[in-house]
């Protein structure tokens, strides 16, 4: 697809400005200049994201909105994990970084893709990498009836419409996963669908009859996915597992949605020697009262998701504070807390004010070792929690 030529060009320009080397174009005749933006941009984008991808001399990208739209390495491993058996099938094929992941733990795996360009860029790189998948150019709920049967389908819904609209509910994204369950359980034993994490999960779980579990996936504590695993087998309860990933450890938290109904925890107004606060996977999961009964910890209020107890618990999934002082929000609590505290990291948790709008009361930079939380009690009592993280051996 790049002639030697112009890969020559990119690896001697690979740490070059793309927008000075645009500019530069006439002196280039010879080199597709835009070809080289994309090839020199989608690296740089895939040295985070795709560090391995990024290693492999030869790797052919995509434009940016689809390096951007592309699960990382870390949560396609992720969801790898979770898949093994005959035949795959990958509806929304895209870039293939789920697919080519997914591949290692099947014997024949098809990619179907609609964008000629992708398919394309996912031959070049499925021959490089030695990954014996089969690439389909076409409309994949077109090419569903005439698949063989599957043991898993994977799709990941485009979430743009017909103007280039973000969109979030499933019915809006393309294809319509809504419509098509009843198929695609026909034609695969399990079904993995991947959403956006500002989708509304109890809204999805009401609209798909057949969902078994719900992964809820998080890296360096911001969420960036939801994977809905379906099946022909209805459980009696849905499985959440939510999993924030930070480095090479994940913090992961397994319940059924009747374990939080059922929960009953305990509110309290007196703050205790450690403050914890949920990751992001946990926040967005909507699981508020169980990790109280589980880890026999207090909530501050019923609305205020964070918790507390005398006796530190390490395994909790989020971060834990060791609280260092309590204030109120009088004239002399906050003219004292600035006095101290030049710099701090400012949360607020069922709190009637912005954390910008609390830093400028306080006179305080961004940062540091000191974390702020202001927060209402169980006896709504407002109150500024200082805390500083507790730092466990790896």
């Amino acid at each position: 697809m790049i002639d030697e030529q112009t890969l020559a060009f990119i690896r001697e320009h690979a740490g070059d400005d793309v927008r000075h080397l645009a500019l530069q174009a006439s002196r280039y005749p010879h080199v597709d200049m835009r070809m080289v933006a994309t090839q020199i941009e989608g690296r740089r984008l895939a040295s985070t994201k795709l560090p391995t991808w990024a290693a492999t001399d030869g790797v052919i990208y995509p434009v940016r909105l689809s390096m951007e739209q592309c699960s990382s390495e870390t949560t396609a491993r992720y969801k790898a994990s979770l898949m093994q058996g005959h035949r795959l099938a990958d509806l929304t094929g895209g870039f293939g970084i789920d697919c080519s992941y997914m591949s290692e733990h099947f014997e024949e795996v098809t990619y179907i893709e609609r964008n000629e360009e992708l398919c394309q860029i996912a031959r070049h790189n499925f021959a490089l990498l030695r990954l014996p998948i089969k690439v389909v150019n076409g409309n994949s709920t077109e090419i569903l009836s005439s698949l063989p049967q599957q043991d898993w389908i994977f799709l990941d819904p485009a979430r743009r419409d017909g103007a280039g609209n973000k969109v979030v509910a499933l019915s809006d994204c393309e294809p319509d996963v809504c419509q098509l369950e009843t198929a695609l359980l026909q034609k695969a034993t399990k079904v993995m669908v991947k959403c956006s994490p500002m989708l509304d999960i109890s809204q999805a779980i009401n609209q798909l009859t057949s969902v078994n579990e719900v992964h809820v996936v998080s890296v360096n504590n911001e969420c960036k996915e939801l994977l809905f695993i379906m099946g022909n087998k209805m459980s009696r309860s849905i499985n959440i597992r939510t999993v924030n990933f930070h480095g090479e450890s994940a913090q992961t938290f397994d319940y059924t949605l009747e374990e939080e109904q059922d929960a009953h925890c305990s509110y309290t107004s007196t703050i205790g020697r450690f403050l914890y606060e949920p990751n992001s996977s946990m926040m967005k999961a909507g699981c508020f009262r169980l990790p109280a009964t589980r880890y026999g910890l207090k909530k501050l209020h019923r609305n205020t998701h964070l918790y507390t107890s005398d006796t530190l618990v390490p395994n909790f999934p989020g971060r834990v504070f060791e609280v260092k002082n309590i204030d109120g929000f009088g004239k002399n609590e906050l003219k004292r807390l600035s006095s101290e505290l030049k710099k701090a990291n400012i949360s607020v948790r069922n709190f009637p004010e912005r954390p910008e709008a609390l830093r400028k009361r306080l006179k305080m930079s961004d940062g540091g070792d000191a974390y702020l939380f202001a927060t209402t009690l169980a006896d709504d009592k407002k109150v500024i929690i200082h805390g500083e993280k507790v730092k466990f051996a790896p």
